[in-house]
């Protein structure tokens, strides 16, 4: 399959990731502004996602948010929403991008475990690159600097891993969290998990 086939899947919308909505369109076209070149425009829309959509365990805001046109009117959501609009952002500018996941334990047992979102987006000079929107905890350094990865978490403890899939679309187990919790921090009592049987 040739390689611009394969990217293609990565810059349609979706339900969730609704890159062609009027809103999600003009966001990123003044996100972007004068910005032509992928990379560019990628790290702005990352940097705009990730400083300026709070993200719901650091506020004391109930609304749960999952699709990106909502995230965006919003200016909230858990690591999955904020993934959600910025690929929505990335995709509506033609930037290649998809969602993955870490699976990252709660504590230092390891005795219960979540899935993390992130983004994937293909650079033309570097291929696939990992960001992570969620930003806004002290002391954890999320940025983006190709080629080199600046993620917060890295899995470390037994059953944590980095998912190795990227997918153009939200997670199922995560699309039903986000929309079956009315508020947050049922949310965050409930984050979704995904073990696939002789994975973990």
């Amino acid at each position: 399959m040739q390689p611009e086939i394969v990217l293609e899947a990565f810059l349609q919308p979706t339900d969730t990731i609704d890159a062609a909505h009027p809103a999600i369109v003009a966001a990123a076209a003044s996100i972007a502004g004068d910005a032509t070149e992928d990379e560019e425009v990628a790290r702005r829309c990352f940097r705009w996602v990730r400083d300026q959509v709070q993200h719901s365990s650091d506020v004391q805001r109930p609304v749960v948010t999952c699709k990106a046109s909502d995230v965006l009117e919003h200016r909230v959501g858990f690591c999955y929403a904020k993934s959600h609009l910025l690929v929505a952002l990335l995709r509506a500018r033609r930037v290649p991008a998809a969602l993955c996941y870490q699976r990252l334990a709660y504590d230092d047992t390891a005795s219960g475990f979540f899935l993390h979102g992130l983004v994937a987006v293909y650079l033309k000079q570097y291929g696939w690159y990992r960001v992570d929107p969620r930003g806004g905890k002290p002391g954890e350094s999320s940025d983006f600097t190709p080629p080199v990865e600046r993620l917060p978490y890295a899995p470390k403890l037994p059953g944590e891993m980095d998912l190795p899939e990227r997918l153009a679309d939200a997670m199922g187990c995560v699309v039903s969290t986000l929309r079956r919790w009315p508020t947050a921090a049922e949310v965050r009592a409930n984050l979704p998990d995904y073990a696939r049987q002789g994975l973990y």
